[in-house]
């Protein structure tokens, strides 16, 4: 059994393969973690909860002239706002006289088989076969206000989902102030913090801090996961490596505004959680009401950081990921953004695509500038109405064009925003997101459509299906091109104000939902200039996420690095594009273009005209590899071999097969030197007494694992290569 439960210790155990997650309802129904680490089935730990008398600590009345407990440091499952616990709480409400403390105690619990979904919210999906919940209720000892804790186990990945509810039965309407997802205390300060930050083009770069007392925290306030933090972050042993020592994720599904940190207490105790940004957060709710979280997911990794990120990879690629494309391979693509920006028509689309298709290029993507008045980014989002003077007749003789040479087709949409210059502002400018009185904050010259509307929605929904049902469309790049600002909507009365963040991304899942289910042939990449919502939330509804608007090879290197911690390759979109970079001006060969970008989804973003009879031949070669590799790339256990942030000579990884009779080895020589020393990388992942064949070399995979294989000296900038490596 994953859940077992001392009914006379009143302590709740869950395991998983490798792990065990262990807490207790104490003697006044103060709910401890207990443990939470490798496993130790069959034991009890409340032994490690420690009761003293501290200065300064409050505690609770019903534990009579006592002095020896308090929740200030306690170790908790989940911390209220006014129980005399000083350390970030997970929640907070006020009432209708102002009060706003709460003292949650266990209620009661109850375990079933499976997982239940989160209605209107995206989550991690399970059979019974594969997922065991618990639900621990807690009460507050002087209202009635009840506080639900989820907890799904997952054993084959050592994963954890959680969530919480929010139950109002007071008889009178609360505000919940603040409602985070998931919280633990670890009762060490002797870990470190990774975390995944950046900007626009500079997306989830790897940073491990020690956590020191006191807080380190990552945000969103920007209406989206963002380009500058993802919601996902590490706690770990400070000896932690690929390979060995303990690590905690703690991943948040959701694709809004955030917040995630780890705190250290005046006990060296350490606080890791995640959940709900409760900046401009207030939720209304009424008598009878409950308030769903977002989910977050536990992966403890009991052999370093990879064995974390496997167990992500292959719970979010099978159990998040729905629909056709879960494992149907997806068409290898051409987007014409770099090619032609918002200049082109229906010739020029054509002769892209008919380049494309003789070098084995499946797809055309149309990206902007196709509807509306769209010559720049100035005007036309909101007009999702075909550009007959760019594309004669509508979309169906282009798509019908491009289908007869065999190729398929894609288009670009940018459903959330709005152009002040369109025909949709001047018709309802009270449909975006501003305050009265207040002139708008423009981004990129554009505002956001307020997604909570259900009028919004509807008409989105019935644009995109006109769009959709009017010709052979394959696939949806799904884009947002800025962050929100000066968050108000018309539409909600004041009281309800600090709910627009949180309803619009509601709004959003719900028409992602209709659309989606609408089309359920059609591939749909998500993206905000790039990876700027790069999260669990939106892999939900797409198989496949724009990783960076940086294409640049040795760019991508250190992003699809950082990525990876969490993310399966197969949701990184990832393109070959052109040379000078667009973004960096670097100039990398081909090869490198292409080796890196198999590591994610793979496809091309450049002017196949410009190139080379000899390049052409080499994109053939590349596609050709690409669909060999595809289901070792794709389906494979990642193993990262060096940190590009760290090692700037060269990067590394590899991908091996489940049955471990195939690996590919895939090596980038970024700076080479003069007189180099032999460089040796060890692979990983295969079976030491199975014989491997590589490079005309046969060794077994203990000497390749444990004494490497030899890199062949390249000359030049950025050379790369791939190796086989295939049992005999």
């Amino acid at each position: 059994m994953s859940i077992v439960i001392d009914n006379e210790k009143r302590v709740f155990t869950l395991r998983t393969k490798n792990t065990t997650y262990q807490m207790m309802a104490d003697e006044l129904g103060g709910l401890v973690h207990l443990y939470y680490g490798s496993a130790v089935d069959g034991c009890a730990m409340d032994h490690l909860v420690q009761r003293y008398s501290m200065s300064f600590a409050p505690c609770p009345t019903d534990i009579g002239m006592l002095r020896n407990y308090s929740f200030d440091y306690l170790p908790l499952e989940y911390s209220s706002w006014g129980s005399g616990d000083y350390r970030t709480t997970a929640v907070k409400v006020t009432f209708p006289d102002g009060s706003n403390a709460l003292d949650l105690r266990y209620d009661s619990h109850k375990t079933f088989k499976g997982k239940t979904p989160l209605a209107g919210l995206p989550a991690v999906y399970a059979d019974e076969d594969e997922a065991e919940t618990l639900e621990i209720t807690l009460k507050d000892r002087f209202s009635e206000v009840y506080v639900v804790l989820s907890y799904c186990v997952l054993p084959e990945f050592d994963a954890i989902a959680r969530s919480v509810k929010v139950i109002n039965r007071t008889g009178a309407e609360l505000v919940v102030n603040s409602a985070l997802s998931a919280m633990a205390d670890f009762r060490s300060d002797e870990y470190d913090l990774l975390t995944f930050g950046g900007r626009w083009a500079r997306e989830r770069n790897m940073e491990r801090i020690p956590v020191h007392n006191g807080k380190i925290a990552v945000e969103s306030r920007r209406g989206a996961s963002s380009h500058h933090q993802n919601p996902f972050i590490v706690l770990c042993d400070k000896t932690a490596t690929e390979d060995q020592g303990c690590c905690y994720g703690l991943s948040f599904i959701y694709s809004g505004s955030f917040t995630a940190f780890a705190e250290t207490d005046q006990m060296d105790q350490t606080r890791l959680a995640i959940g709900l940004n409760p900046d401009n957060f207030n939720w209304k709710l009424d008598d009878g009401e409950t308030f769903q979280t977002p989910e977050a997911v536990f992966v403890c990794g009991t052999e370093g950081f990879g064995s974390m990120s496997r167990n992500f990879h292959k719970l979010y690629r099978e159990h998040l990921c729905r629909g056709k494309y879960k494992h149907a391979r997806r068409p290898i693509l051409i987007n014409n953004w770099e090619a032609t920006y918002f200049k082109f028509d229906e010739e020029k689309l054509f002769r892209i695509a008919e380049q494309a298709q003789k070098l084995g290029v499946e797809m055309l993507v149309m990206d902007d500038g196709w509807f509306g008045k769209r010559e720049n980014d100035h005007s036309g989002l909101g007009d999702w109405f075909v550009n007959e003077q760019k594309l004669k007749g509508g979309l169906n003789p282009l798509v019908e064009r491009i289908n007869s040479i065999g190729m398929k087709f894609g288009i670009w949409f940018e459903p959330e925003m709005i152009s002040e210059d369109s025909d949709l502002y001047r018709a309802h400018p009270d449909w975006c997101l501003h305050m009265p009185g207040r002139e708008p904050l423009r981004s990129r010259i554009q505002l956001t459509l307020d997604m909570s509307r259900a009028d919004v929605r509807d008409y989105l929904y019935e644009r995109l299906y006109s769009i959709l049902s009017s010709a052979n469309i394959a696939y949806v790049k799904w884009d947002m091109n800025r962050s929100m600002a000066v968050v108000y909507s018309m539409l909600l009365p004041a009281e309800k104000q600090g709910e627009v963040y949180h309803r619009y991304i509601l709004g959003l899942y719900e028409l992602l939902e209709r659309i989606e289910s609408a089309f359920p042939d059609v591939l749909f990449e998500g993206c905000s200039g790039g990876g700027g919502r790069f999260d669990p939330g939106m892999l939900y509804y797409h198989p496949q996420i724009w990783c960076s608007d940086d294409s640049d090879a040795i760019e991508r290197l250190e992003i699809q690095y950082g990525t990876s911690f969490c993310y399966p390759v197969s949701t990184m979109g990832a393109h070959v594009s052109a040379v000078p970079n667009h973004q960096t001006g670097r100039v990398t060969p081909l090869n490198t273009r292409g080796v890196v970008a198999m590591s994610g989804t793979f496809g091309y973003e450049m002017d196949l005209g410009k190139m080379t009879e000899e390049e052409k031949e080499e994109v053939k070669v590349q596609i050709e590899t690409f669909k060999k590799y595809y289901d070792l790339i794709s389906y494979g256990d990642y193993y990262r071999l060096s940190n590009p942030a760290e090692n700037h000579r060269y990067t590394a990884w590899e991908f091996v097969s489940e049955d471990k009779k195939r690996a590919l080895l895939n090596y980038v020589s970024v700076l080479p030197q003069a007189n180099p020393a032999p460089r040796i990388i060890k692979l990983r992942g295969l079976d030491p007494d199975t014989c491997y064949e590589v490079e005309g070399l046969k060794l077994t995979g203990a000497a390749l694992m444990q004494g490497g294989i030899l890199m062949p000296v390249m000359s030049g900038d950025h050379q790369a290569l791939q190796m086989e490596i295939r049992a005999l």
